[in-house]
């Protein structure tokens, strides 16, 4: 039973691991009102983009991939699309679904905060390895 006790180590190594996440969030948000859109409205716009599925991005699986509820996402992409950052259009296989599709406005914008993002993340990751390696995720 011993060996399954917490130390101080993995306490701070969790901590460190928090305040790391932490700090990225805060320069993900003060990145993206830097380009005039609130962080949801980047993560939505992130989450669009980086969409692989065979099945086209839809309103509840938005919702599903940003953990929040169907109705939000419907405001937010509400508001997406009046900024003019997504078009919806109904689907032909589904009418009641609607999918959406980034436009060239949101592809301009979403290219520079992927680019400082990844800048920052590069910077990041040993500090995060390390972090990770102290907490030993593979036990």
């Amino acid at each position: 039973m011993a060996k399954d006790r917490l130390s101080d180590a993995d306490y701070e190594a969790l901590s460190n691991l928090r305040y790391t996440l932490r700090r990225f969030m805060d320069f993900s948000t003060s990145a993206a009102h830097h380009e005039g859109l609130p962080a949801q409205q980047h993560q939505a716009l992130l989450t669009i983009r980086g969409h692989r599925d065979e099945e086209p991005m839809t309103v509840g699986r938005l919702a599903e991939r940003l953990l929040i509820a169907p109705h939000s996402a419907t405001e937010l992409v509400g508001r997406l699309v009046a900024a003019g950052y997504v078009t919806r259009h109904s689907d032909p296989a589904d009418r009641r679904r609607q999918t959406l599709a980034l436009t060239d406005k949101a592809d301009a914008i979403l290219e520079r905060l992927t680019a400082i993002h990844l800048t920052e993340i590069r910077e990041m990751a040993p500090r995060l390895i390390d972090i990770l390696r102290t907490l030993d995720v593979g036990r």
